[in-house]
């Protein structure tokens, strides 16, 4: 019992590293073929937003590109949470992480 103490300690003190290594990371999501590009930090965070002026006369349009290139960021960041959880748990697939 005292072992499983440990290693649930040492998960969450990784789990903490992790976190803020994820932060200060940026993902990057882009739609419309590049017409619009968003950056994200690791706590979803928009940082910056890039915008093709070719996409100004249309702003139905663009607002509906701005969102597309936020979600993917943000799914990026995501799957790299996700995939470090999965490493750092051996794959347990622990209820509610995911």
């Amino acid at each position: 019992m005292l072992n499983l103490f440990r290693q649930a300690q040492m998960m969450k003190e990784k789990m903490g590293q992790f976190q803020k290594e994820l932060e200060s990371q940026s993902f990057t999501g882009t739609a419309g073929k590049g017409l619009v590009t968003v950056i994200v930090n690791g706590k979803h965070d928009v940082q910056k937003v890039i915008i093709d002026p070719k996409t100004a006369d249309d702003i139905e349009n663009l607002q509906e590109l701005v969102i597309e290139a936020i979600n993917d960021a943000g799914h990026q960041v995501n799957a790299k949470l996700k995939t470090e959880v999965a490493k750092m748990t051996g794959g347990l697939g622990l209820p509610g992480m995911f």
